[in-house]
């Protein structure tokens, strides 16, 4: 696996080291992504400035692997950091979904793989109707997929945004499903909630996601989605009313 993390984001700098129950978001990654049983290793993938080194000494902290490489053309730092780990499939993970469930990245890697050929498999939000959660997932590509969007001439955005490649989220279409076919796997009954959005890219979305944590880490330090749905229908979703009746007083 390959987390991309920066400390220079754009809509919340310094969002990769704030504070969930006392320890940092990437530090909760990390902590969640090592019970997965499908992964060979865990690559924390930085940029290779002097602002990023304390990702560096975090990874350090957690035991896992840092790599450092390209700040905005994550194409090339994906795909060098898989050079030097010798991968033939790179699962992705960013730094901004703070609750990533191991079993469901278990699942879409074995998807991925009983494929037998080539392509882009996702669970990390919705897409062909799967109907997960934003952000309890993670996506699954082979290495020879990325050397060929390696050689293409990339616009900055589109090597930026690796998924763009394959992939958009927005539009929910692929984007050249004969080069790279793609695939997910339907989500559990149980959590089948794609209005739940698990990504921390605003203030607002760290302050929910702090409250989260705050709940449920005392609780059990391994809380499952289900958790996770429970706190929002029945604590955090109360509480957001009751608010919102006393502003309008």
């Amino acid at each position: 696996m390959i987390i991309q993390a920066r400390m220079g984001s754009m809509r919340l700098p310094g969002k990769s080291l704030m504070d969930l129950a006392g320890a940092p978001l990437v530090g909760r990654i990390l902590e969640r992504v090592k019970r997965c049983s499908r992964l060979d290793e865990i690559i924390l993938a930085i940029p290779d400035t002097y602002e990023n080194l304390p990702l560096r000494q975090l990874g350090e902290d957690y035991c896992v692997k840092v790599f450092s490489g390209s700040e905005h053309d994550l194409v090339e730092r994906f795909y060098q950091a898989a050079i030097w780990a010798e991968a033939d499939y790179i699962v992705r993970l960013p730094a901004d979904n703070a609750t990533p469930e191991p079993s469901e990245i278990d699942r879409i890697i074995i998807h991925h793989l009983s494929l037998g050929r080539p392509g882009f498999s996702s669970n990390l939000s919705v897409i062909q109707n799967n109907e997960y959660p934003d952000g309890i997932g993670a996506e699954i590509f082979d290495l020879e997929l990325l050397a060929t969007v390696r050689q293409k001439n990339l616009n900055s955005k589109l090597r930026e945004h690796i998924h763009l490649n394959f992939f958009d989220y927005s539009t929910g279409q692929p984007v050249n499903p004969q080069e790279f076919p793609i695939s997910t796997v339907k989500c559990p009954n149980t959590f089948r909630r794609p209005d739940l959005v698990l990504d921390v890219n605003t203030f607002e979305q760290y302050e929910f996601m702090r409250l989260l944590y705050e709940y449920l880490y005392p609780r059990n330090p391994q809380f499952h989605i289900t958790d996770t749905i429970q706190w929002y229908d029945e604590i955090y979703q109360q509480a957001t009313s009751r608010r919102d009746e006393k502003l309008h007083d």
